[in-house]
């Protein structure tokens, strides 16, 4: 028995065995139990059925409480997990993978004041894995907060960092108004862009990265963001791979509000990849 209809049962019951005893008292006991008796018998029944059979009930409802209990205490124990494990992708593992690229750097300075300023970066990089530790443990114990920056400031200072860092030279093309998307869904789909980007650095060989954001309805609810870059493509095998975190975290974070994530080879070459769904124009 499910624990809805657990529930409906036991209050039926006291209602059932009145109806019961109240047929079953005037049609065949009357002659023999007079109305004030079977008045003063009718709470004693439902007193003793209450006590037997409700009473057994009770006990197996709060046992599927505690097993509700449980459950929740287990999703909430996975959902912080999968909190950490964002966390850490989104800020620290791309903060380290730019630390790295910054080391090789360092060993390719030509000069002390290249090496000097490189060296510099690299110890303003580590402060920042720092802070970022700091945030993330911090952001497990509080809800996640809208960003503060403005949505084409945020995409700027990436394609800063690709071009500086990488060499990869980007093109925006940013045609969605921010106050058509909620904090939650500006969040997101922040995220999932940067994730993108970072794909691009870590595997594309690319050498340039183009970024465009639009509505493809008149009535401007649904939009569409693609990032397409002209390096080697993603492969099959790649999007298969089990360490490709940064693909399934994309597509879980689509999924949650509602959208769709695609990512494919581009129709000439590269990598392209697309999120569309629905907007909303309240929080």
């Amino acid at each position: 028995m499910s624990y809805k209809w657990l529930k409906w049962f036991i209050l039926w019951i006291p209602t059932i065995v009145i109806g019961v005893w109240e047929y079953v008292r005037h049609v065949f006991l009357l002659p023999y139990i007079s109305m004030k008796l079977g008045n003063y018998l009718a709470p004693v029944f439902v007193f003793l059925v209450t006590l037997t059979l409700l009473r057994a009930l009770f006990a197996r409802l709060e046992h599927m409480q505690e097993s509700l209990n449980r459950q929740r205490v287990l999703k909430a124990a996975f959902e912080e997990r999968e909190q950490l494990a964002r966390e850490l992708h989104d800020g620290i593992s791309q903060s380290l993978f730019m630390l790295s690229v910054k080391l090789d750097k360092l060993g390719r300075a030509k000069n002390e004041t290249d090496a000097s300023e490189t060296l510099e970066v690299i110890r303003k990089t580590v402060r920042h894995v720092n802070d970022d530790v700091r945030q993330s443990i911090a952001n497990l114990h509080t809800a996640p907060q809208p960003t503060n920056s403005a949505w084409l400031q945020s995409i700027h200072r990436w394609t800063e960092e690709l071009e500086h860092s990488g060499g990869i030279i980007a093109e925006v093309n940013w045609q969605l108004p921010d106050a058509m998307f909620t904090s939650k869904e500006k969040i997101e789909l922040l995220a999932i862009m940067q994730e993108a980007l970072m794909n691009v650095q870590k595997h594309a060989e690319a050498s340039h990265v183009r970024i465009e954001a639009r509505f493809v309805d008149e009535e401007q609810t649904l939009f569409e963001c693609s990032i397409e870059d002209d390096g080697i493509g993603i492969t099959d095998e790649r999007k298969r791979k089990k360490g490709a975190y940064g693909l399934k975290m994309m597509e879980e974070r689509a999924q949650e509000r509602g959208w769709r994530v695609g990512v494919d080879r581009a129709e000439k070459q590269g990598t392209l990849v697309r999120i569309s769904g629905k907007v909303f124009d309240t929080d």
